[in-house]
């Protein structure tokens, strides 16, 4: 059976205690791995060892040596491709084309993009009058923020836990990452890489494990972590922020969400069905920028629905590696029995069911998975449950409005605000809901397009702060002012 292990230090390691768990597959439930579990000494001795190496070889080394590092990490990246494609497939079940066009190479473009962004953005500099008439200099220097804890989530397990680390190396921060105890097999991958291109040890460190009273709660809990980042559900951001309060350190949370995707009648029409099915389906359901209220100007619902309904209908249900399967299974057997529970509820609140609400059929090698039907509801008011909270689930509520006004209203009528994607051709239309809809970011025709280079993050209970692009500097360094009297 093959054993996943913590890395602690440059070494993968069992742990002080000795202790496993499964990690089961979700196309068939079947158990695939041995899961290391780290104690609190271990998560301890990770951290301290990412403090010691702020103090050698790692903290002495010039912008451009660790630039220089980087990139050979992306490279190895690369150089491993089919291990990474294999092992994240492995983790979550979702479709090889997935990981191959989308999830696998942005984990390797986040390590080059936020090299490039600390080797090429300047500090400020401003020079003063004095009452002597001989003036002074005002200079920004970056330091590093000093032991980062990044807490990963599992839907995109590489690409979310390297838009973390890549920053925070680039930075010259060293980092204790605790990825989700469902999909630790890419994090654990990427420990080789940085032994493979000479990280020095302690920079790079890995503690498996679950949440309260297991490596998570020991992470966010411990007094010489600096800073803490993390991806996931909006409850777990608030145990982390409490946990953060002491001591003061900082936080960057991206949280939840109940995204709206908006489509008015003078949208290309297969483009946005094409759009929302993608944004709404895509991982099965699993991407908190996800789209689970739909609102379709009125001219056009109907003929909507119905296309939407179809492609739902032809999704092709398989195993990752499988030629055609363009559809996985959801990440556990808890997490189906949640979203079966809103599917449930839905129906009991009154919603039109257009399609799907179910487990679909299986063949008999993976009627044990986590298989779960893309549903679509019609019919529901905003207060319905279904309508209101996050499920992170292949399904929507679509409804009609009129007028831009009612969509904007409708778009903001949410405790969230983190993305949302609007179908128009009115460039003007466009940039004027765009701008009153409250989230961090708006696709205008397009969705999960990201430039690294632009601000990340959501408002309201979807998260605190901003990452990406420079935006990321102001998280992971301090910035601190020298001022020379001439």
């Amino acid at each position: 059976m093959k054993q996943i292990k913590n890395f602690i230090n440059g070494e993968f390691v069992v742990g002080s205690h000795n202790k496993f768990f499964d990690k089961r597959s979700p196309v068939d439930n079947q158990v695939i791995a041995q899961i290391a579990e780290a104690s609190q000494s271990d998560v301890d001795a990770a951290v301290k060892a990412a403090h010691e190496a702020l103090n050698g070889e790692w903290g002495r080394m010039t912008v451009d040596q660790r630039v220089e590092i980087l990139y050979a990490v992306a490279d190895e990246i690369t150089r491993r491709f089919e291990d990474f494609v294999a092992a994240e497939m492995a983790d979550t079940g979702q479709p090889n084309h997935v990981m191959r066009q989308v999830f696998i190479p942005r984990g390797a473009a986040n390590f080059k993009v936020f090299a490039d962004v600390v080797k090429n953005v300047p500090t400020e500099s401003f020079t003063m009058s004095t009452p002597d008439g001989r003036g002074a200099v005002n200079y920004a220097v970056r330091n590093p923020k000093g032991v980062v804890g990044v807490i990963s989530p599992w839907n995109a397990p590489f690409l979310l836990m390297t838009w973390k680390v890549g920053p925070a190396l680039a930075c010259g921060n060293t980092v204790v990452i605790k990825p989700s105890e469902e999909t630790p097999m890419t994090t654990a991958l990427l420990g080789e890489v940085m032994n493979a291109v000479g990280m020095p040890k302690g920079v790079f460190n890995v503690v498996n494990g679950f949440g309260p009273d297991s490596a998570g709660e020991f992470l966010t809990q411990h007094p010489m972590v600096d800073a803490i980042t993390f991806t996931g559900e909006t409850r777990t951001g608030t145990a982390i922020m409490k946990a953060a309060a002491e001591g003061m350190r900082d936080i960057s949370f991206e949280l939840g969400g109940k995204n709206a995707g908006v489509v008015f009648a003078d949208a290309n029409f297969d483009e946005a069905v094409n759009g929302i099915f993608r944004s709404a389906f895509l991982n099965s359901g699993q991407v908190c920028l996800g789209t689970e209220r739909v609102y379709v100007e009125r001219p056009i619902f109907d003929k909507f629905v119905a296309a939407l309904k179809a492609k739902a209908e032809a999704v092709k249900y398989g195993r990752p590696e499988d030629h055609g399967s363009d559809y996985g299974p959801l990440i556990s057997a808890e997490h189906k029995q949640k979203v079966m529970s809103y599917y449930k509820k839905a129906v009991d609140e009154g919603a039109t069911v257009v399609t799907g609400g179910g487990v679909p059929t299986m063949p008999d090698d993976l009627k044990n998975g986590h298989w779960i039907q893309p549903t679509i509801w019609t019919g529901l008011p905003e207060t319905a449950s279904v309508v209101q909270e996050e499920i992170f689930g292949p399904c929507c509520h679509i409804r009609p409005f009129d007028t831009d006004e009612e969509v904007i209203k409708l778009a903001n009528d949410t405790q969230y605000g983190l993305s949302t994607t609007i179908w128009t051709t009115n460039l003007a239309r466009a940039h004027t809901v765009a701008a009153k809809i409250d989230v961090g970011i708006t696709w205008v025709n397009s969705w999960f397009l990201r430039d690294l280079r632009t601000a990340f993050g959501g408002s309201k209970q979807s998260g605190i702060g901003r990452e990406g692009g420079v935006h990321s500097l102001e998280f992971y360094t301090e910035t601190r002012n020298i001022c020379i009297k001439l």
